[in-house]
């Protein structure tokens, strides 16, 4: 049987360009890999190793200096029988959908103020930073001052207008230090918000605007029909890293009020850190930790979830 020279000479370009293809997508996937490998590495390193070494630590009664012995789900058992572990995990709720409602609700009006025309608009953009670069630790120690009760601004505000001395003891009282680490918390946020959300709303079409203001709609209606589906992305991702963040904070609280008065402002971390730093409970102090997880894990689950389906 003969074999025409044609059909040889279409064959063989075909296979040589399947192999080059070939030979060119596993180059590109080794590359890829070799660029992944050093955030890989990292990652696992600081937080993959960190995180497994917690859940090891929280099957175990590990005092400090001590070996470990395994005691299986002891430690999180204790947690549940634990009235102050309750009351932390109360506390940190309140906290963080307190602190994330105000800051989004808050940095979405910062937004939209920011993108409006005004003298002076670039300064006070840079200005809007300062929350948020300055040091944790450093803007803590201030707002202890601000709220001291002996050289309070507030009381000497407060006592300005009118109030009979002495004024509230704001982080002496229950109630009053909840509010405070919330309103403090809030305020290093909103740059935070208030920057990621103006980045979004430059980049919505005049055009839209336009349209709407020409069918009749006001402001509100421009806001509502408009801004807010065009952000709907944006907020939830923003919202998605303040819980993470609010919901695992430890300076702000732990330098303000070391979770006091009587456990009023303890939350997970600096509850953690307390039996496991103070007590010397390296096992008990990881279980209370690793209690934050499930939360934060559905709650990324859930989020992600919703953004695929929109």
């Amino acid at each position: 049987m003969t074999i025409r020279s044609e059909t040889l000479i279409g064959v063989v370009p075909r296979r040589r360009r399947a192999a080059s293809v070939s030979g060119w997508l596993d180059r590109e996937s080794v590359f890829s890999w070799l660029m992944m490998a050093p955030p890989l590495l990292f990652l696992a390193a600081l937080v993959g190793y960190p995180f497994c070494y917690g859940i090891l630590l929280s099957l175990q009664d590990r005092p400090v200096a001590h070996a470990g012995t395994f005691v299986g789900l002891k430690n999180f058992a204790t947690n549940l029988n634990d009235p102050i572990f309750w009351k932390v995990s109360a506390n940190t709720f309140l906290y963080t959908a307190a602190a994330t409602l105000l800051k989004m609700v808050g940095g979405l009006a910062l937004a939209v103020a920011m993108n409006q025309q005004f003298p002076l608009k670039n300064l006070v953009r840079a200005l809007l930073l300062l929350p948020f670069i300055v040091p944790t630790v450093l803007s803590t120690v201030a707002w202890m001052w601000i709220l001291d009760p002996a050289f309070s601004v507030l009381n000497w505000f407060l006592l300005a207008v009118g109030v009979p001395k002495p004024g509230p003891s704001w982080l002496g009282n229950p109630v009053l230090a909840m509010a405070s680490i919330i309103v403090i918390n809030t305020w290093r946020g909103l740059p935070f918000y208030g920057i990621t959300l103006l980045a979004g709303l430059q980049t919505v079409p005049p055009e839209l605007y336009e349209a709407a203001t020409i069918d009749g709609a006001s402001g509100w209606q421009r806001f509502r029909l408009v801004t807010l589906p065009l952000l709907q992305p944006i907020i939830l991702i923003v919202t998605l890293f303040s819980v993470i963040f609010t919901f695992a904070d430890f300076q702000l609280v732990y330098v303000l009020t070391h979770g006091g008065p009587q456990n009023a402002t303890q939350l997970f971390a600096t509850y953690a850190f307390d039996i496991a730093m103070g007590a010397g409970q390296l096992g008990l102090g990881a279980s209370v930790a690793l209690a934050m997880f499930p939360a934060l894990a559905l709650l990324i689950v859930a989020v992600t979830i919703y953004m695929r389906k929109k």
